[in-house]
């Protein structure tokens, strides 16, 4: 097991265990992909305020990279075996994941947030609707070509982050489905998954530059890559327009929005996941009914909305 791994067990067992975390309050664990990342802190945060709301203990964990599955599966082991009132977890990989999440519910309730496991342990997933998401974006990127190019022609391609995450897959799904109902002269030319790494992205998108001569538009399924696209097509020499359309709503998205390197971002809302999660969690561990599956909105933002109150919400959430 990565060194990371060992490090996210240690300080899960630390964190639930200490004094600070005795059990005169329930204790619900959220665990995330990334704790480094802008939107799991934004999770975080929303678990936390739903946390103070309703009196429980809420202690964020995981790795601190998305690649560290390991890490994860180790992190959700030591917090099923510390006795909490439920857990809150966003499957860091669809296959590697089922299997633990099995275990730790048997002892205590499982509540999923925005991506499935192979497992139906699961008592509630909390998630936007991916493939209605990458239909969006779809429709958003082909629109931009149109304006641009006077035609819904050429080449689009998909770029992944990294393979194996129903979310992701799914969001890819719904681009090439509504591109093949509805834009028969597009061509989705290719679809590459990178290794979790932003460099990659960002050199697989310099070889779609430089070798695809009708190139006019790019899907990215995710934030990170996404950053690295909108990276790689703001530095290209070459003159044709290249439409970006993806997820995420960090600072560096938003400055390329604005200065017209990305066209559009489907943004979800981090922190009504984060409160909600927490809130199915508690409601589940006091053997209320929950839905099996809570739809979380997904917003698309452009430059045209950009200013307005939900937008800016969306794009600049409290995570403290």
């Amino acid at each position: 097991m990565k060194k990371i791994g060992l490090i996210a067990g240690i300080l899960v067992s630390v964190a639930l265990l200490s004094p600070a975390f005795a059990q005169t309050k329930p204790t619900i664990p959220v665990i995330v992909t990334d704790l480094s990342s802008p939107y799991w802190q934004a999770v975080l945060a929303g678990a936390r305020k739903a946390g103070a709301d309703l009196g429980v203990n809420v202690v964020g964990l995981g790795p601190q990279s998305a690649a560290d599955v390991n890490g994860q599966i180790a992190v959700l082991e030591k917090a099923a075996a510390a006795d909490a009132a439920a857990i809150v977890i966003a499957p860091a990989q669809f296959a590697a994941l089922g299997k633990p999440i099995e275990e730790a519910a048997k002892k205590t309730k499982v509540i999923g947030i925005d991506s499935a496991a192979d497992t139906k342990a699961m008592t509630s997933l909390l998630a936007i609707d991916n493939l209605k998401a990458g239909g969006v974006a779809a429709d958003t990127l082909i629109a931009a070509i149109q304006r641009t190019y006077a035609d819904a022609e050429g080449d689009v391609v998909i770029i992944n982050l990294t393979s194996g995450v129903p979310s992701l897959d799914q969001r890819a799904k719904g681009f090439k489905d509504l591109v093949a109902a509805k834009y028969g002269a597009m061509n989705v030319a290719a679809e590459k998954v990178a290794d979790g790494k932003p460099a990659t992205g960002i050199e697989i998108m310099k070889g779609f530059i430089s070798g695809m001569e009708d190139l006019r538009g790019v899907f990215v399924s995710d934030p990170v890559m996404t950053q690295a696209i909108g990276q790689a097509v703001a530095e290209k020499t070459t003159k044709d327009k290249i439409h970006v359309v993806g997820f995420g709503s960090d600072e560096k998205l938003v400055k390329f929005l604005q200065d017209d390197v990305i066209t559009g971002l489907i943004v979800e809302d981090p922190f009504r996941m984060g409160y909600d999660g927490v809130k199915t969690a508690f409601a589940a561990s006091k053997g209320e009914k929950v839905p099996a599956n809570i739809e979380i909105e997904a917003t698309l933002i452009t430059k045209a909305n950009l200013s307005s109150a939900r937008a800016q919400e969306l794009l600049k959430p409290n995570v403290k």
